[in-house]
């Protein structure tokens, strides 16, 4: 347990020289039974990735997964298979141990603060507070009295050129889920 406890101290000082500081955050305090781990120890493959020198793109070509998808595992908001995490741990030269917290079920939607400080994810939080209803609106008059589903669903991001300044385009795919009459 001591060795386990230091792994993690020390993968949680290596994702600080590469990501910015979280003095809140204790990744053993985090810890989870049969080690499972947050979100916020997740980060420590992100370094693995940058200094392993592969995308996002990269590893979901070689999981068959999406890119996005990637990404969402190492904010600790998707499982890994067995399988997609031992392919992880030896392209990322991943310890063992973290193989098993790739695949422990994580709490979603679970990013802190409540209102995001990140310019770029709160532009998305700005864009739900600016435009929610209204696509809920229209959503509802295509489809009726339901919620786009975020499980069964998909997000794909791309770059559009323009001489005017490049774009990202953003694209959302979710089944439509009806409530319920009873």
């Amino acid at each position: 347990m001591a060795e386990k406890r230091q792994l993690f101290r020390t993968l949680f000082l290596l994702k600080h020289l590469i990501c910015p500081f979280r003095y809140d955050v204790d990744p053993i305090a985090d810890a989870k039974p049969g080690g499972a781990i947050s979100g916020h120890c997740h980060g420590h493959t992100l370094s693995c990735q940058k200094s392993e020198g592969l995308t996002s793109t990269e590893l979901g070509s070689l999981l068959g997964r999406d890119e996005v998808w990637v990404a969402s595992l190492f904010y600790g908001q998707s499982t890994a298979s067995a399988a997609e995490a031992q392919q992880l741990a030896e392209a990322l030269n991943l310890d063992p141990a973290i193989i098993e917290a790739l695949q422990s079920y994580p709490t979603k939607g679970s990013l802190e603060p409540v209102i995001p400080t990140d310019p770029l994810i709160y532009r998305f939080y700005e864009i739900m507070q600016v435009y929610g209803m209204p696509m809920k609106d229209v959503i509802q008059e295509k489809f009726g009295d339901g919620i786009m589903s975020a499980i069964d669903f998909t997000l794909n991001i791309d770059k559009v050129e323009d001489p005017a300044g490049d774009r990202v385009k953003v694209t959302m795919c979710g089944k439509f889920l009806p409530y319920k009459k009873w």
